[in-house]
């Protein structure tokens, strides 16, 4: 499609594929760390600068349910769009920076390149299916970690057509992560 918007993934998944235990549950990401990797130990996988990168997030409800567990709001003062159909209301403690939309990843598209979004972070199973499905990706940061957990929410679904990727960079880490980063070709 081409889009005036970048639209990026940054996902961790389990060596067999899974983004969360089918009870949305992330335990295993905690699990996979290893105390002897050295200098990694404060390492965020490029996390930071990745996220220094964009100016919104979008993801669905069950993502941002999830992320509603966490200690800390892991997003700061970062826009983020809980793209449902069925969350009645955000809570008032994070009205400031969290907005629901309804609708399609397309209408979202079209209403972000008017709001002036210029690079967006998808984020959840779902979500990032329903972008992929449009051709509204633009490019996957996939880190695997070396930890099969048998069952769960698959990152990727069931798709109308096949989805060309060129694959950019890979970089393996000394803890067994492997994080690859792919161009989604429209």
């Amino acid at each position: 499609m081409g889009n005036i918007i970048k639209a990026s993934v940054f996902i961790a998944v389990s060596l067999d594929g899974f983004i969360a235990r089918e009870n949305g549950e992330l335990d295993w990401l905690n699990g996979s760390e290893n105390e002897t990797i050295g200098s990694e130990i404060n390492d965020d996988f490029g996390y930071k600068k990745f996220i220094d990168s964009i100016d919104t997030i979008v993801m669905g409800r069950n993502t941002f349910q999830s992320v509603l567990t966490f200690q800390n709001w892991p997003y700061g003062s970062k826009k983020v769009i809980v793209l449902s159909n069925t969350l009645e209301a955000i809570s008032d403690n994070l009205a400031l920076t969290v907005e629901l939309r309804r609708g399609s990843a397309k209408e979202l598209i079209i209403r972000l390149q008017k709001e002036g979004a210029k690079h967006i972070y998808v984020d959840g199973g779902k979500t990032i299916q329903a972008f992929l499905n449009e051709g509204l990706i633009d490019e996957l940061i996939i880190t695997r970690l070396p930890v099969i957990i048998g069952k769960g929410i698959s990152l990727f679904g069931e798709f109308d057509k096949d989805i060309k990727l060129k694959h950019l960079e890979t970089t393996s880490f000394l803890n067994g992560f492997v994080q690859s980063k792919y161009q989604v070709l429209h």
